[in-house]
């Protein structure tokens, strides 16, 4: 057969009307995945024979006339930190290597529920630890855009696998930035929803208060489709919000009028802002003077404790959240090695043979920025120091989430870059954590406060690499950040295309 579509805009229509099967579409994004990932490495595993099953399934019922969902048939990949029961859960680390959950998470089960076909599981940092998808044990993988840059991260497997086309939609995980810089850096859309509006059940944490699952797309459209399928409450889950689940879809073509845009002038005017970041977020600031909104300067007075607030807090909870893994119960066990020396700090008292292969199951397991951040964590929440960084921190974040609440008290959202930079070389930082570290700067504010946040693109430097504009809302205004999203793109007659690389 000949190529079929990229898009999941153009796909539905097609396996709506089975002008083409859903077997015929994932097999054509199988046929690119096997041609293009040995160089792009968005995935760590993926099953032809499991996706054509749920291909096949889908095929049957629409040929039997069963009433399915818009987007029943659609291939999706899915981030490896999601439980899932028919393919390893690794979580990009080595001491979960050939875990295999006995079941899936929440948001897995919507989506199969929905009629989507999971094409694979998309690489990520370890533990989705990183913001450039280097630090897991699959090695890096590639910007679509420049194969020698990185495709951001943690979730960069997800977003490069749909700006490569290998799949027309994608659900990472953000913490910190994790699916916006993604997005910015690979050209796509991607959308952290509030916290608590997308089940936690099954998500493998990293830290607890801030992890919170979202969709990858071309279009914010396409965010918005797949936002109606996996929002919504899950008594599993005690953080997820009981409250109805919007009208997402019809929500985005809905006339809007008097809109305020409040602009971060912290961010806008950041002396470590790249120039064409910045010139492409004014030139995105008329557009939407264009259509009739209001621009008002806000500002966010704590944001430059953002990125100490959250290096404080998210390595506390995951010193805590990684403490289950030590080779006991499941994933990857390393024996008790008598070559090398483990002593207790108090005493140089010899370990037992099992807490021996404890310490080196983490030692052989864990890569070093999760043993980093491990350390960090353990510290801040230790005697003598829990008071003066981890509470003092909680603090600060209260204040953070202030700063936000001030602003929407006179706008209806916040609008600024996504990152810093655009995508940066492989290697380039990553032997320098807290450079690292600042490409969170802009993002990081959102999970703190627990807000939705959504990243699109906005334009692209003079060497083609993408850029992106961050909208972000008070909490579960998901349909308001999508609504004036979409409305830009109609506006800029927004046409999503592929890398010249992969078409």
């Amino acid at each position: 057969m000949n190529q079929a579509p990229y898009f999941a805009s153009e796909i539905a229509p097609l396996l709506a009307t089975r002008e083409l099967s859903s077997r015929e579409i994932t097999q054509s994004f199988l046929v690119r995945i096997e041609r293009l990932d040995p160089s792009i490495r968005a995935f760590i595993s993926w099953d032809g024979d499991l996706a054509m099953q749920a291909a096949a399934q889908v095929d049957e019922q629409r040929a039997a006339g069963q009433k399915l969902g818009p987007w029943a048939g659609m291939p999706i990949s899915i981030k490896d930190i999601l439980c899932t029961t028919d393919a390893d859960t690794t979580c990009g680390s080595r001491i979960l290597e050939k875990y295999r959950s006995p079941f899936d998470a929440h948001l897995v089960t919507k989506l199969r529920e929905s009629g989507l076909v999971i094409l694979g599981k998309t690489n990520l940092d370890e533990f989705a630890m990183g913001g450039s998808t280097e630090t897991g044990f699959m090695g890096p993988s590639h910007n679509p855009w420049d194969l020698s840059r990185t495709c951001g991260g943690s979730s960069g497997g997800s977003a490069a696998s749909v700006a490569s086309a290998m799949s027309p939609l994608s659900i990472g995980t953000d913490t910190g930035g994790s699916i916006r810089q993604p997005a910015a850096f690979c050209g796509v859309c991607g959308l952290k929803p509030t916290y608590g509006r997308v089940s936690r059940y099954g998500l493998i944490a990293y830290a607890s208060s801030l992890d919170q699952a979202g969709p990858f797309g071309h279009t914010v459209a396409d965010l918005a489709q797949l936002l109606q399928v996996i929002a919504g409450h899950d008594k599993r889950d005690s953080t997820s919000l009981d409250v109805p689940v919007d009208d997402y879809v019809g929500s985005i073509n809905e006339p809007f009028a008097s809109v305020k845009i409040g602009v971060i002038r912290e961010h806008i005017d950041d002396p470590g802002l790249d120039p064409e970041v910045r010139a492409a977020i004014v030139a995105t600031i008329e557009q939407y003077k264009k259509m009739g909104c209001s621009i008002v300067d806000i500002s966010l007075p704590n944001t430059k404790y953002a990125i100490a607030t959250y290096y404080i807090i998210a390595p506390s909870e995951a010193s805590s959240n990684l403490s289950r893994f030590d080779g006991a119960h499941y994933g990857f066990r390393a024996p008790a090695n008598s070559d090398q020396v483990y002593a207790m700090a108090a005493g140089s008292k010899t370990l037992s043979p099992l807490d021996q292969m404890y310490c080196h199951t983490r030692f052989k397991g864990f890569g070093s920025e999760v043993k980093r951040r491990i350390m960090l964590g353990t510290y801040t929440l230790s005697e003598g120091y829990f008071d003066a960084y981890y509470m003092k921190a909680l603090k600060v974040r209260r204040l953070i989430r202030q700063d936000y609440d001030n602003a929407f008290g006179s706008v209806d959202v916040v609008l600024g870059p996504t990152t810093p930079t655009t995508a940066f070389r492989l290697g380039e930082k990553v032997n320098d954590p807290v450079t690292m570290y600042l490409e969170d700067l802009f993002t990081v504010g959102a999970n703190l406060a627990g807000i939705p946040a959504l990243s699109m693109p906005v334009g692209k430097t003079t060497m083609g690499l993408p850029i992106g504009a961050q909208l972000q809302g008070p909490p579960l205004t998901e349909s308001k950040l999508l609504q004036i999203a979409h409305a830009y793109q109609l506006a800029v007659g927004f046409k999503p295309e592929l890398p010249s690389a992969v078409c």
